[in-house]
């Protein structure tokens, strides 16, 4: 097996990785603060579509962490720039919140119920029966169905909530039609990420704390992958997987010195 070249550029998950139920996981502060310092390419990922890479980064510096709006990368942006690649300046009725709709008016789309482009499910936490049943007719009327990220369940103070993918999987049996999801562990986040900050997956290392989604999308992308111990996933967690991470680590703290 060849040996992997130097790693020159980071992209981690943020929940699970740098902060746990809003706080910062120990030695987080001390990695985003070793990678300004070294200038290395990096950015922090997360699948949730909810909020814009701005709110994002108020949220995370009132933790502590300061990382530049431009070092942020959602599946709502992801998605974004994959209807941009696709269909440039197309429209597109959409469930989810400002994470996504902004994304969406920054590429130049139009937000539409009247024969749109796209169906696009994001996160939200107002489902509604109205507005589900409005996406499974625009997609049986032919609609191409988009989602940000097939994560079935996310995290909340009061327990887990239904997500994007179990919300997806219900659309589907509605209407017979399987969503493209752009979020991890698609590799496509993990390339149009790269690209944002030029750089290449054969110097680049993917930090997550999941197996199905951070791990799968980094090794898939082609980067060296690093499991934390911090998150979702357990030490004996990783044998029920067909692939492996190329590094296990505790936590991030374990990574400073890397950089």
């Amino acid at each position: 097996m060849a040996e992997r070249k130097p790693i020159e550029s980071w992209l981690t998950d943020m929940d699970g990785v740098l902060i746990h139920e809003g706080v910062p996981i120990p030695g987080a502060d001390a990695f985003i603060k070793r990678l300004r310092e070294t200038g290395k390419p990096f950015l922090v990922l997360t699948n949730n579509s909810i909020y814009t890479a701005r709110d994002l980064h108020a949220r995370l510096a009132r933790m502590g962490l300061d990382v530049p709006v431009e070092n942020i990368w959602t599946s709502a942006l992801a998605t974004a720039q994959f209807l941009d690649d696709q269909r440039p300046g197309g429209t597109a009725y959409v469930i989810g919140e400002a994470g996504l709709t902004t994304a969406l008016h920054d590429i130049g789309y139009v937000l539409t119920d009247h024969d749109p482009d796209y169906v696009v499910l994001g996160e939200t936490r107002t489902y509604s029966f109205e507005a589900l049943t409005k996406a499974i007719r625009l997609i049986n009327a032919g609609a191409r169905f988009i989602g940000t990220n097939p994560d079935e369940t996310g995290p909340s103070a009061e327990g887990p909530l239904p997500a994007t993918g179990s919300v997806a999987a219900l659309i589907t049996k509605a209407t017979g039609k399987e969503p493209y999801f752009a979020g991890k562990p698609n590799p496509l986040m993990m390339r149009t990420g790269l690209n944002a900050i030029g750089a290449h997956s054969e110097t680049s290392a993917m930090i997550g704390d999941r197996m199905d989604t951070d791990v799968l999308a980094g090794l898939e992308a082609g980067m060296e992958t690093f499991l934390v111990l911090t998150g979702l996933t357990s030490p004996e967690g990783i044998d029920r997987y067909p692939f492996r991470p190329s590094t296990v680590v505790d936590s991030i703290a374990d990574l400073v010195d890397r950089i």
